[in-house]
């Protein structure tokens, strides 16, 4: 009885054919299921991989802007830091009329090169707004005057700002 007996049904494969055809669907079978192991062995997608299937994506929300302004509390002179009470009056004062549909404010710890060369570490906040992509040109000038203010009141060297298209839904 041969190895593969369902592959000797077929007609005409008798001898070195049909070792011929055993070996090619043998070659064959590798191909196909060793293919998309490599691509994941590797790391790799497949191109085909990449793109889901349409009927598989649903987009909830609209374009919207993520800015994310970073505010140091220490003064480069070595004067006070500023306080908690002092960031949130400023947040009620400069940051608040200009973005009253929300905000989140998160507490962080900062580090950066001085212009001396100097490691520098403080805490510092982390500001997040949130508005639709349209209001970006009107919501640039406000978030500009926030950074402005800011590095007047506290006499901070600057106010890192990050910015990232997202889509957002409420």
């Amino acid at each position: 009885m041969p190895r593969f007996p369902h592959f000797t049904r077929a007609k005409g494969l008798t001898g070195p054919n049909q070792h011929t055809a055993l070996t090619t669907a043998a070659a064959l079978a590798v191909l196909a299921v060793g293919t998309p192991v490599a691509y994941a062995t590797l790391g790799d997608e497949s191109p085909a991989a990449s793109q889901p299937a349409a009927s598989s994506v649903v987009v909830h929300g609209k374009a919207y802007i993520e800015t994310r302004l970073f505010f140091g509390t220490e003064h480069p002179d070595g004067g006070p830091v500023v306080t908690d009470r002092q960031f949130m009056t400023f947040v009620d004062e400069e940051v608040t009329p200009r973005f009253p549909n929300g905000l989140t404010i998160q507490d962080g710890r900062g580090q950066w090169r001085d212009s001396r060369g100097v490691i520098e570490r403080e805490r510092s906040y982390e500001l997040t707004l949130l508005y639709p992509a349209s209001e970006a040109r009107v919501r640039d000038a406000r978030i500009e005057r926030i950074r402005d203010a800011y590095e007047k009141a506290y006499a901070q060297d600057s106010v890192a700002r990050i910015e990232e298209r997202t889509i957002a839904d409420f």
